[in-house]
């Protein structure tokens, strides 16, 4: 079933048309307009939250991405908890994405951040992990609500690369020991969804599920799963 989403910024330029964004993203992390970005996005999130409390809807989790730039101050969460106070939204609905990069260049300053995302009551999750630079030993040291493995563990569609899969239950296994929730990223194809259907895996995020789509296309998507499951 739909537990919750991930909110992806898309642009759509009047005239280049659509763009990935991969082609803008490292350009305002570079200017600093990503800043402005991520609270748009967040804002965005909150409004769409709103509208479905006020419509006595069935509220679910949504993710959203943090930049890097943001901790360059200290009060960073201020706006974030203005905006959350502004739609009067539970903040257990709203979680935090930070890249597993982030994380790793310094644990001790992110067990920090990660501490006051907790204490403004949002959850806390670490994107891509696996991507590149993944320290099993520093997620002991981090109270991550998630960890999110990232599509490159998911190389073989057909799960038939023993050694992968290995490594897949393995990093599953351990994180249910250390009580956090996983996602795995990228999954595309069944063969993938059952091997994960046999692993403690809580989450599952991909094209086999749903390709991104625009939030009126979600909604459908909850009211259909809705109306299947009452009637």
């Amino acid at each position: 079933k739909i537990y919750g989403a991930e909110a992806l910024i898309r642009w759509h330029h009047p005239e280049l048309g659509f763009l990935s964004p991969a082609e803008f993203i490292p350009l305002f992390e570079k200017n600093g307009f990503i800043v402005n970005l991520d609270l748009f996005v967040f804002e965005e999130v909150c409004k769409l939250l709103y509208q479905w409390k006020m419509e006595h809807k069935p509220l679910y989790p949504i993710s959203v991405n943090m930049s890097r730039a943001h901790f360059m101050k200290q009060d960073f969460l201020d706006e974030y908890i203005a905006i959350v106070n502004q739609y009067d939204i539970p903040a257990e609905y709203l979680e935090i994405e930070l890249t597993e990069t982030m994380v790793f260049e310094n644990p001790e300053a992110f067990h920090s951040i990660i501490q006051r995302i907790h204490e403004a009551g949002f959850s806390c999750s670490m994107d891509d992990f696996g991507s590149g630079y993944s320290s099993l030993n520093m997620l002991k040291d981090l109270e991550l609500d998630t960890v999110k493995l990232d599509g490159a563990f998911f190389s073989s569609e057909n799960m038939d690369n023993q050694k992968e899969n290995i490594i897949v239950r393995s990093i599953i296994d351990m994180t249910n020991k250390l009580d956090m929730s996983t996602v795995a990223e990228g999954i595309e194809t069944i063969h993938q969804m059952n091997f994960l259907s046999m692993t403690p895996c809580d989450l599952v995020q991909g094209y086999v599920i749903s390709r991104p789509v625009p939030i009126a296309e979600f909604e459908t998507l909850i009211r259909n799963e809705v109306h299947n499951q009452t009637s």
